[in-house]
Parts: C-alpha cells; structure tokens; sequence
C-alpha cells in the first residue's frame, strides 16, 4: 500500500444539500445541471413522465373488464354516457361532460325503481387509467363495509366521457339519497393514475362543487386502498346521518380513531 498523500480532486461535485430531499417528495428537485441546462437524465425522464400524463388524459375505460369484475362482486351495473361523443369534444366542452345524453338518460329512468341510499359511479374524467387500476380494489374492500350497515346500494354505474357534476343527474334520476363518484384526476407528472372520489347528498342537477366532499390521491403511493375505504365509509355514513355533504360536512374520521385510541 503506498503511503503516498491522497490528491483530492478539485474537479468533483460539491454534495447536494438538497439531495436527501428527495426521500420525502416525487417533486422534481436537486435535479442538479449541467452548463446552464438541467443534465440529460433529468430532461428526459421530464419528457417520460409529459407523456405518460398525456397518455392517461387520452386512456379509455376498460369497460368489459370493469363489468365483469362487478358481476364478480355481485353488483348489478349500467353503462352509460355523457353527451360528449368522443375525447375531443369532452376536453373542449366540458359543460358537454356534465349533463347525461338523451338515450342514457331514458335508459337509468328505466331502472330508477324506488330508490336507494347510495348509488357508485365509476367515470374515467381526465384519467381512465386512473379509474381501470383502483376501481375495483377500492370497492372490494368498500362495499362490505356498506352492506353491514345496511345500505341500499343501487347499481353501479359506468359513465364515459363524464365530469363530476354527472353524478348529479345520474343520482337524480336513480333517486339516490347519496352519489358517490370514482374518477380518473387530472394527471401530474409523478401520478398519472391517481383516483378521486366524489360524495354529494341529495344529488339533482345544478349542485356546485361546494356540495360535494372528495378523497383524492387514491393509489399505492398516495392514500392507499385500504385508508381510503375507511375514510370513505365514514364521510358516506355520516353523510346520510347528519343530510348533507361538502362544506357542512367535515372529515373527523382521523381525529374519532386518536380519541377511541387513548
């Protein structure tokens, strides 16, 4: 071994004081640079996770496999559609999103029946993908909770080309007591696939958001299956305990489990 000094080599990076930052968020930061351009690496993962956002926005329902897999949960289901006919019209009109077209519209009259407490939309809004990956293992682990209480759960309706206030006219026609929505978010660039679910009391045509409460980020590294279940459970109980929903209705579930905890 030579004793020789070591040279240190003055050319060699600085550490990152912002580098361990990286353990706690997707946010794109540290990404270091080279010349006075981000390095190569960085741009072109940038460029990956653009085009995964924009494949998302443009994902379609995997409408067979979502029915089957509500049979499969002994669910009956409805196919339905918004007035928008395509993925431009509904990225160009959505009012268009919002309101039911006439054949689906006849169609959920028909089935409407007496009522019920609560009906479930699956709706691929801005990321059907989003929607084809958490769907159905959110409502597995959800719908038993809602069966042991004994809610009536209508059938859960499959809704293309839909935005969120859909659910207003869907429950209205249904005659709902609640609606619930799971759909596609706006995808970012580090969650492409990310679920909201959307709960409005009293659903009728003309609700605005302040109406409604969501849970958003459901997926493996947001807010998981399982908590989102739990969370939602209690928003739909409480819900229809106390008649209302959005701004009057708060999410307390965290703060009751610390207090049965101690």
């Amino acid at each position: 071994m030579s004793d020789a000094p070591i040279t240190p080599n003055l050319n060699a990076p600085d550490p990152d004081p912002w580098a361990e930052l990286k353990d706690f968020t997707t946010a794109r930061i540290a990404l270091g640079r080279s010349g006075t351009s981000v390095p190569l690496r960085e741009a072109l993962a940038f460029r990956l996770a653009h085009a995964h956002a924009r494949d998302a926005v443009y994902s379609a329902l995997e409408a067979e496999l979502l029915l089957a897999g509500l049979t499969e949960l002994g669910m009956a289901s409805e196919r339905i559609s918004s007035q928008a006919k395509d993925r431009q019209q509904y990225l160009q009109r959505p009012d268009w999103g919002r309101r039911l077209d006439e054949k689906s519209s006849a169609q959920l009259a028909a089935v409407a029946g007496e009522g019920c407490d609560v009906i479930i939309m699956l709706a691929d809004g801005l990321s059907a993908k989003a929607t084809n990956d958490h769907a159905l293992p959110l409502l597995r682990l959800l719908l038993p909770q809602l069966r042991a209480a004994g809610l009536r759960v209508g059938p859960v309706v499959l809704a293309e080309q839909a935005r969120v206030a859909l659910g207003d006219e869907v429950g209205q026609l249904l005659k709902a007591r609640l609606v619930l929505m799971l759909i596609g978010e706006r995808p970012g660039l580090s969650s492409p696939n990310s679920l909201g679910a959307y709960l409005t009391y009293g659903p009728k045509i003309g609700l605005t958001d302040e109406a409604r409460n969501c849970v958003s980020n459901i997926r493996p590294e947001g807010l998981s299956h399982l908590a989102a279940a739990h969370k939602l459970f209690y928003l739909l109980s409480e819900a229809l305990r106390r008649k209302l929903s959005g701004v009057g209705l708060k999410d307390e579930h965290d703060l009751l489990a610390e207090w049965i905890a101690h």
